[in-house]
């Protein structure tokens, strides 16, 4: 959260635990092949990985709230879209050696 622009993108799997993914933008501009991969590493990296059809939420960082005293992680979102990905262990190695 802290290394996001408030215009870049926070993805994380809908209502199952996994890691957010954050798609770095160019105020606030991305394509939709960029959006569907980071959705992808983020249903890749959450315990939905040998599911199919995996709800991602995703919405702008300036969104993203952290309640006082929550546990570490923990945000509240709002102005989300939701996108059904599919896990690809192949796209999250391929891009991993490409970084």
């Amino acid at each position: 959260m802290k290394q996001a622009a408030d215009t870049d993108v926070w993805l994380h799997t809908k209502e199952i635990p996994g890691s957010h993914v954050i798609l770095k933008t160019r105020d606030g501009t991305y394509d939709e092949t960029s959006l569907l991969e980071a959705a992808t590493l983020a249903a890749w990296f959450s315990k939905a990985r040998d599911s199919v059809k995996v709800p991602v939420d995703y919405t702008p960082r300036k969104h993203l709230r952290k309640p006082g005293g929550s546990r570490p992680g923990m945000v509240v979102y709002d102005r989300n879209r939701t996108i059904l990905v599919d896990p690809d262990p192949a796209l999250a190695e391929n891009l991993r050696n490409h970084s």
